[in-house]
C-alpha cells in the first residue's frame, strides 16, 4: 500500500523562544504538539511540487533572517482553533517566500499569512474559558527565524526534518 507523504517548508521557533507556546500546546492541543514543534509554515506542499527548483533556490546564498511581529491571539474555524497572527507588513517573510518560489510552478501566486497555531481545529477545540486563559499568556510579540526546514509527514505521523537551510 502506498504511503501518503506531505512536504512543507517551515520556520521553527527557536527553543529559547518557544517555552510558553509549547506549554500551551502541550496542555490544550497535545495531539498537534506531538506531531510538530511550534512553527510558522512558509510554503505548503502544493506550492513546492517543483521541489528541485525550490531546494536550488534555498541553497543559493543571500537569504536573510526573518523577523515576524505577532499580535493578539485570535480564534478561527468557528472558534475551534486559536492562532497568533502576524502583524505589520512582514516584508521579509514575503520576500523570503518569493525568493524560495522563484522559477517554480507556483511563483508566489497566493498570499500566505504567517501565524503560529496554538490549537489546531483538526484535533482540539477551544472554549470561551480556554480562550480567556490563553489571552493571559505571555506570548512573544516578535520572533527571528534563522533557518528554513524542509519537513515531511508520512501517513499522518510525526513531521520529520529532512533538511535545514541557514539564513544569513
Amino acid at each position: 500500500m502506498a504511503k501518503s507523504k506531505r512536504q512543507q517548508l517551515t520556520l521553527f521557533v527557536e527553543e529559547k523562544d518557544s517555552e510558553e507556546i509549547e506549554r500551551i500546546r502541550k496542555r490544550f492541543n497535545p495531539v498537534q504538539r506531538a506531531l510538530i514543534d511550534c512553527h510558522v509554515t512558509i510554503c505548503r506542499e502544493d506550492e513546492i511540487r517543483t521541489i528541485d527548483k525550490v531546494l536550488d533556490n534555498l541553497s543559493t546564498p543571500g537569504r536573510q533572517k526573518v523577523t515576524i511581529q505577532f499580535g493578539q491571539i485570535v480564534m478561527f474555524d468557528n472558534g475551534k482553533g486559536v492562532l497568533i497572527p502576524a502583524t505589520n507588513d512582514n516584508c521579509a517573510f514575503y520576500q523570503l517566500r518569493k525568493s524560495i518560489l522563484k522559477g517554480s510552478e507556483i511563483y508566489s501566486t497566493r498570499r500566505h499569512e504567517p501565524h503560529i497555531t496554538l490549537m489546531h481545529p483538526r484535533n482540539a477545540t477551544c472554549t470561551d474559558e480556554i480562550f480567556k486563559t490563553l489571552k493571559k499568556a505571555n506570548l512573544p510579540t516578535h520572533l527571528t527565524f534563522k533557518t528554513v526546514s524542509l519537513i515531511e509527514q508520512v501517513d499522518g505521523g510525526q513531521w520529520q526534518i529532512l533538511k535545514i537551510f541557514r539564513l544569513e
